[in-house]
């Protein structure tokens, strides 16, 4: 008991003291110090190189999801790469690729079947067009 009693006297001669300010004036906050100051902008470094680009996600997506049938051509998809099958779509324009991708048509089901927010599905649709364009 005795040796815990000591440690905390210890332990509290080292830890840093706060004193309060005199009534009616605001403490400053303490300055940072380098090593705080130069710890935020690499966390933050490190969220941004961890986020995937629009053109990854929507790559991870294809192969996650839409693989399944257009890879193989199932129901009638147009594979991925296949200029011919994907000219009369891109004819239509991408807007009605996009409404078809968001609400199905035919075989191909809404939202290709996946749970993929909308940005994500959108994503996944410009990468199979960039294959073809």
């Amino acid at each position: 008991m005795a040796a815990k009693i000591e440690a905390s006297k210890q332990a509290a001669a080292k830890a840093p003291t706060l004193t309060a300010a005199p009534a009616g004036k605001v403490a400053a906050a303490p300055a940072p110090t380098a090593k705080t100051a130069a710890a935020k902008p690499a966390a933050e470094g490190k969220k941004l190189a961890a986020a995937p680009s629009t053109h990854q996600a929507g790559e991870k997506l294809y192969k996650s999801a839409c693989v399944a049938c257009h890879s193989t051509g199932v129901a009638n998809a147009p594979k991925l790469g296949d200029k011919a099958a994907w000219a009369p779509r891109l004819a239509e324009g991408e807007e009605q690729i996009m409404e078809i991708a968001f609400k199905g048509k035919g075989a191909m089901p809404p939202r290709g079947a996946s749970s993929a927010d909308d940005a994500t599905i959108k994503a996944a649709v410009e990468y199979m067009l960039s294959t073809v364009q």
